[in-house]
Parts: C-alpha cells; sequence; structure tokens
C-alpha cells in the first residue's frame, strides 16, 4: 500500500468515526472465510458494516477525529474489525447471536453515543440496550396511557350518566 493509498484509508476511516455514533470493534481472527462470508452477510442484513482494519490507520483516524477516541486505544491490538451501526445494540446483537456456534468475533469495545464501553465482559448489557426510536416508543406509550384511561372513563361513565338522568326524571314524573 502506497503513502497516498494509506492517506485515503485513514481519511476514510477518519470519516466513518466522525460521522457515527455507534462504534464497535471487535477481533474476528481465527475465523475461517466461509464463515467470516456468513458474519458479513448478517451483518449486512442487520444494517451494519463491518471492515477489517489495520489497528495503526485506526489508531490515527481516531486521532484525527474532532472526537475523543482516546479510552479506544487499549483495544487497539491484534486483529481489530470495526463495526458501525445506527441502533447501539445491533452490533452487540449480531455478536452474541454469531457466538452460539462460534468463539468469536470477541468485543474489544464499542462506542454509543459519547460512552465507551472497553471489554467483552460488557456485551451483555450491550445487546440489552434500547435504541432510540424504542425509548422514543416507550415514552409515548407511557404518556399516552393516562389519556386513554381517561377517555375510557368517561366514555364508560357517559353511559351511567345518561341512565341515571333518564332514572331521575322516570321518578320525577
Amino acid at each position: 500500500m502506497t503513502r497516498e493509498e494509506k492517506t485515503l484509508a485513514i481519511e476514510s476511516l477518519e470519516e466513518t468515526v466522525s460521522n457515527n455514533n455507534v462504534i464497535y470493534l471487535s477481533d474476528i481472527s481465527g475465523i475461517d472465510a466461509e464463515t467470516t462470508s456468513k458474519l458479513r452477510r448478517l451483518c449486512h442484513t442487520r444494517g451494519i458494516s463491518l471492515q477489517v482494519v489495520k489497528n495503526t490507520m485506526l489508531k490515527k483516524a481516531f486521532e484525527n477525529s474532532e472526537k475523543d477516541f482516546e479510552p479506544f486505544y487499549v483495544a487497539l491490538k491484534g486483529s481489530t474489525s470495526i463495526m458501525i451501526a445506527n441502533a447501539g445494540n445491533a452490533p452487540a446483537i449480531v455478536i452474541k447471536e454469531f457466538r452460539k456456534k462460534q468463539d468469536r468475533p470477541i468485543l474489544k469495545g464499542a462506542f454509543i453515543d459519547d460512552s465507551f464501553y472497553i471489554g467483552d465482559e460488557h456485551l451483555e448489557v450491550l445487546s440489552t440496550l434500547k435504541s432510540k426510536e424504542e425509548l422514543i416508543g416507550d415514552i409515548i406509550a407511557l404518556l399516552q396511557s393516562p389519556a386513554k384511561n381517561v377517555v375510557a372513563s368517561l366514555q364508560s361513565g357517559k353511559e351511567t350518566i345518561a341512565g341515571l338522568v333518564k332514572a331521575l326524571g322516570e321518578r320525577g314524573n
């Protein structure tokens, strides 16, 4: 790889890490080509970008980024793959699902909305995170619940009140 190609690759990585809020680093070394291909297909179907990167180039991209990725530097050892997604839990779910049959990929670290999770022990927690859309849906459901109860009470009460008025009217005659 020429110096110019390296510079372009670093700039591309820098753009990727700067423009995304969900970045996972994983180790997929030791997985054969066929299994790696299955992992790539699974990632693609789930909207996750998977790319094997050189640690030195990724570190330079991190350093050149406006975001502070220093906590990731300890994870830049051995083989590194970068996983980019829109949903914070999507890569963790894929890793967890894939590891039902394999011992890899191993989670090296994750960056989700300015928070870092370094180490494979965070995989379970990350896989249970709710996406922004799921949280918004939960909030809307919570906000709608009291309103639905009030409307339901008023509708059922309408029949009760109408019956009461009718009975009182009949009594008065």
